[in-house]
């Protein structure tokens, strides 16, 4: 009986394995609004509430056609002391630096094309179209910000059954909280913070 010669395996290199990048593991004293400039390798579009980091999940078709008709109805009759800045931060305090979807601000913020954030005393609007991911922050936490930051204006949008709804609010300075001004189905038409009217149903051609 022939006992076959054993055969050592040869030896492959352990593979290497790239260190986590900072942003992954943060520190007990969470992240602050500058840390977004200076984190490397951090994806587009993060945002810092209450200290931590908010990363931004794949889009709808609706969130995306309705960022595109409002911007486009915001262009039409935005007057020249203001601009309109979409996907953009708002640097509210040391822990907290959102991404609105679409804001309107003053033109004299705009800095120059290195810019990354602005403050709260630049927003006129803000406006966010709410993602099954993001409901809570949505319509919850980020208005509580915008309105203690002292943000005139909110907007949330909502798909209702596939059709849009925007919800209108004014922050009432007395108590910084945001009042309900008006539900909007078919077309968006306000005099604050500017005259605008936007056929919503417009989203379904884009």
């Amino acid at each position: 009986m022939s006992i076959a010669p054993l055969i050592e395996a040869e030896t492959l290199p352990a593979p290497e394995v790239e260190p986590l990048p900072a942003w992954v593991i943060p520190s007990n004293k969470g992240f602050t609004a500058e840390d977004l400039d200076r984190l490397p390798g951090i994806p587009p579009h993060t945002e810092l509430i209450d200290g931590t980091l908010v990363f931004v999940s794949p889009q709808t078709n609706f969130h995306m056609s309705m960022l595109f008709l409002l911007e486009s109805g915001l262009r039409r009759t935005v007057p020249a002391v203001l601009r309109i800045k979409r996907e953009m931060t708002v640097t509210l305090g040391k822990r907290q630096r959102p991404e609105p979807d679409i804001m309107v601000i003053h033109a004299e913020a705009v800095k120059g094309p290195r810019q990354t954030t602005y403050q709260p005393a630049d927003v006129v609007l803000a406006v966010e179209v709410v993602s099954t991911e993001s409901e809570i922050r949505d319509r919850q936490r980020k208005p509580e910000l915008y309105a203690e930051a002292g943000i005139p204006h909110f907007w949330r949008v909502e798909s209702t059954e596939d059709r849009p709804t925007v919800y209108v609010y004014e922050l009432d300075p007395a108590t910084r909280r945001y009042a309900l001004m008006g539900i909007h189905h078919d077309r968006l038409k306000v005099a604050l913070p500017f005259e605008i009217d936007i056929d919503l149903a417009e989203v379904d051609d884009i």
